[in-house]
């Protein structure tokens, strides 16, 4: 079972555990030499592995890391128990054990592109972004990785938190290339955009977000504020009143009311 660890630098976007789907582990893509002894190691390993993935999904933090180390114990050189075992820990906020997890995986196997986003992810949310983005192209690095885009837009936010926009901005129109209407891309792009004063250019990313993206009190305050620099009476009408309507208790329909607009 496949987990992906996902940020981005606004909490309405924030994934953690995306997209978990059925893999194999780079060593099971070719025919296999292992004995049948080996095979039922591997499998026992790989079966505890995915409950210890269902756990953590549903929070059942305790019995998901018992999962992982019998997944560990049944076979010590499955590399994507150690991955799941360093999610958990983060979850469980002991830094030090996520680390050694992720590390672990990364020793068995180097070229794990999940344990590379995923430690790439780890590393950017504790301030060490240029290690971080280190293990993020790693991961992109893999031909066969399956999720490109989601790597490209984490390396964007953590560029993003450094300061380094160009960067950045680089990093999500490269996400974009392997996912058109890659949400969390377009949102930062059509932010920074806005923050750079480039209102159509922002006005652009909305236009391609909006039809993709479940109603959001941020998007809509993004789109509103661009529109009210472009000017757009009737769409500012419009945007301001879905606000009020469909999102009353808000900080963004606060900060309408009170005509906070920058």
């Amino acid at each position: 079972m496949r987990l992906i660890y996902l940020f981005v630098f606004i909490e309405f976007l924030f994934i953690s555990g995306c997209g978990v789907q059925p893999t194999l582990p780079v060593s099971q893509r070719t025919q296999s030499t292992t004995s049948d002894t080996d095979d039922d190691a591997r499998g026992r390993a790989r079966i505890h592995t995915d409950l210890a993935a269902n756990y953590l999904e549903i929070r059942n933090l305790g019995v998901a890391l018992e999962e992982a180390g019998i997944a560990q114990r049944s076979d010590p050189s499955y590399g994507p128990a150690y991955n799941i075992a360093g999610l958990i820990y983060i979850e469980l906020k002991d830094d030090r054990m996520a680390e050694e997890s992720f590390r672990q995986a990364l020793r068995i196997n180097v070229r794990d592109s999940d344990a590379n986003n995923n430690y790439g992810t780890f590393l950017c949310q504790r301030k060490r972004e240029a290690e971080g983005i280190k293990f993020f192209l790693l991961a992109i690095g893999d031909p066969l990785y399956q999720y490109p885009d989601r790597s490209f837009v984490n390396a964007g936010v953590c560029a993003r938190r450094r300061g380094d926009l160009a960067d950045a901005e680089n990093y999500f129109r490269s996400a974009l290339k392997f996912q058109n209407n890659q949400i969390q891309a377009l949102y930062q792009l059509a932010d920074i955009a806005y923050a750079q004063a480039r209102y159509a250019e922002a006005r652009s990313f909305l236009v391609r977000l909006l039809p993709v993206a479940a109603g959001s009190p941020e998007i809509l305050w993004l789109m509103l504020r661009t529109e009210r620099h472009l000017g757009d009476g009737n769409s500012l009408d419009s945007l301001a009143h879905q606000l009020r309507n469909n999102f009353p208790n808000s900080k963004e329909a606060e900060l309408l009311a009170t005509k906070r607009f920058d």
